[in-house]
């Protein structure tokens, strides 16, 4: 699949499948332009490839942006031309990231409505937890963004 290209449209970012506008989970997010079928690589998530040690300066720096690729590299998508940064965390998304032949890629985990915001779980650790509240409104919302296989589940 090729990657798709970033177009302008009405003075909004957009791509293939997503165009990107006002959320009310947080900021900006991206939203389907279309309907989207599950397992569709919805958007590559770019950036700067760097150094494991050069990933743990920027981490300490406050930077949410970076992914690890492997033993040596992360990712960091902080660039102006990365628009899949601007995709939210979801407690129940509707993407998953996945490392594709050495590129991340954001693909649809179910079928995505025509206008449904494209979220995915952001993987946090427990590490400084409370600084990353929730709000994503999902049902099973944890209220703090923490991965999905991290969350210790609330007592019915």
């Amino acid at each position: 699949m090729k990657t798709p290209k970033i177009i302008e449209s009405t003075g909004h970012l957009e791509t293939a499948l997503v165009r990107f506008g006002p959320s009310a989970i947080e900021g900006t997010g991206g939203f389907a332009r279309a309907p989207i079928s599950r397992g569709t690589r919805v958007i590559e998530y770019k950036g700067e490839r760097i150094s494991k040690a050069e990933s743990l300066v920027r981490c300490e720096a406050s930077n949410p942006f970076i992914f690890n690729l492997d033993g040596e590299t992360d990712l960091d998508g902080s660039v102006e031309w990365n628009p899949a940064r601007f995709l939210n965390h979801s407690c129940d998304p509707n993407c998953d990231a996945e490392l594709i032949e050495n590129h991340i890629w954001i693909v649809a985990n179910r079928d995505i409505a025509e206008g449904e915001e494209i979220t995915f779980d952001y993987g946090y650790d427990w590490e400084d937890y409370k600084d990353h509240p929730c709000d994503c409104g999902a049902a099973n919302c944890f209220g703090f963004i923490v991965s999905a296989d991290l969350r210790i589940p609330k007592k019915l």
